[in-house]
This record gives C-alpha cells, structure tokens and sequence, in this order.
C-alpha cells in the first residue's frame, strides 16, 4: 500500500579496489604528517639538550627543570654535577635535569681549597 517494497542491494567486491587504494594513501599521508610536525622536531629537541648537558662545564650558569639557578662548581662525571645555588650551598645534580645553561664561561681553575676538599673526601 503505502510503503515501497526494499531490495537488497548488490554487494561490492571485497578485493583490492580503487578504494583501497586511496586509504593507504590516506593513511601514509597522515603519518608523513606527523612525522614531520611531531616526531621529527622532538627528536632535534632531545639531540639539542643532549649536546647542551654534555657541554656543561665549570662555571656554567644553569638552570635545573626544578627552576633553581646556579652556578656548575664541579662536574662529577657524566652523569651527575655539583652546582651552588647560594654561597657555600652546593647541590648534587644529575645532568639530565638541567634545562638550560645561561652563561658559559671559561672553565674556572680549580683552587687549592677545592684540592685539599676532594683529597679529605677521599
């Protein structure tokens, strides 16, 4: 009467066809995408602070990811550095951490105080 009989309609083929075709471009264009928006500039990022912590030298002015400013009196070794934040304030600091270096200096010559201080520590 008032409503149209529905037919099934035929079915598509499943195979490779001239869609398939345009979703993996689709899909790939969209992972350029994001390599080159995303993933590439943090990887330069990281190989930035990579170069920077290992150039971290005596008398550096840093800046710690916490926000403590301070000068590099000592770097241990690869890892880890020790920086005064005030006068006579000495931290230990692992280099990973350190956000930024401000200044750098010359490296500072070690004084006879500093030498008699590791030879006690030792």
């Amino acid at each position: 009467m008032f409503i149209s009989p529905a037919f099934a309609q035929a079915a598509g083929g499943a195979g490779a066809g001239p869609g398939a075709m345009g979703n993996i471009l689709f899909i790939a264009a969209i992972f350029a995408v994001f390599y080159f928006l995303l993933i590439r500039p943090q990887q330069k990022r990281a190989k930035q602070h990579r170069e920077m912590v290992a150039g971290v030298r005596r008398g550096d002015t840093v800046v710690t990811a916490g926000g403590l400013v301070g000068k590099v009196a000592k770097v241990e070794s690869g890892e880890e550095c020790v920086v005064e934040i005030a006068e006579g304030v000495r931290v230990k600091v692992v280099t990973s951490t350190l956000g930024d270096v401000r200044s750098k200096n010359e490296p500072v010559k070690a004084t006879a105080e500093d030498a008699s201080k590791d030879k006690d520590k030792k």
